[in-house]
Order: C-alpha cells, then structure tokens, then sequence
C-alpha cells in the first residue's frame, strides 16, 4: 500500500498527520486500529457464515463472482460445456493452419521440383520494357 512512497514522503505525511491531530494523534491511531480490526473480523464472520450456509469451505480469494461461481456452483461438467465452444475454434482454427502450412510447403516443394528438372536450353527471356518517362511540364 505504501510501496510508492519515498521516505521523504513518508515523513512529510507524518508531520502533516502530526500538525493536523496534534495532541489527539495517539488516540486517533488507536481508534483506526480499532476500526481495521473490526473490519476484520466482520469480514471474518461474513465469510464463515457464507461457509456454514453453503456447505463449503470459502477463502477471502474465492468472493471473486468469477471464481465462487466457477468453484461452488458450476459442476465439471458445466465447466467444459462452457469451455467447449471455444477448445473447438480453438481446433479447428488450428487444423486450417495446420492445412496452409501443408499446401505452401507442397507448393514450395513443386516450384523447387520445376525448376531443378528444366530442359538445360534457356528460353529466350523477352526483353525488359523500356521505362516510361513522364512529361511533367504540362499543367494538365
């Protein structure tokens, strides 16, 4: 929580907190313990009602709605049935790959087999076109 803060800063809070409080500082840090502390424990009790109500055992992590619903109220079953769809696109995205690949290396290994059993008579390359050049002096 206070990673981010240098030591200057952190010193410059507590004279701040000291100036604000002054005398009443001591009984204001005890009353904020006070406060964490039944925070706490309420979140302590809430969740072990939860559990009794339940039937299971829940952690703080598992309040997540993703993570209590994946845990407590989907079954395995459930689970892959929404995991399926995409483990099929998943699949079938990799089989079209898969089948590109195939057909490119076929094609790249034809090419290379054409080219290797030519006739050792070179057809006679056609002239290279002559470059254009372009007139830009008109204003059209």
């Amino acid at each position: 929580m206070l990673d981010n803060l240098n030591s200057w800063e952190f010193i410059g809070l507590l004279l701040l907190a000291l100036l604000i409080f002054g005398e009443k500082l001591p009984k204001v840090i005890q009353d904020g313990m006070r406060m964490l502390r039944n925070l706490r424990s309420m979140a302590t009790n809430a969740t072990g009602d939860l559990s009794r109500e339940l039937g299971t055992d829940i952690r703080i992590e598992d309040l997540n709605p993703k993570a209590f619903v994946r845990k407590h109220l989907l079954s395995e079953e459930d689970e892959a049935a929404l995991r399926n769809p995409l483990t099929g696109l998943y699949d079938d995205l990799r089989k079209e790959v898969d089948g590109v690949a195939r057909s490119a290396q076929e094609t790249r290994s034809s090419i290379s087999a054409m080219t290797s059993t030519t006739p050792s008579t070179q057809v006679a390359a056609a002239p290279a076109p002559t470059p254009r050049t372009h007139n830009f002096d008109d204003a059209t």
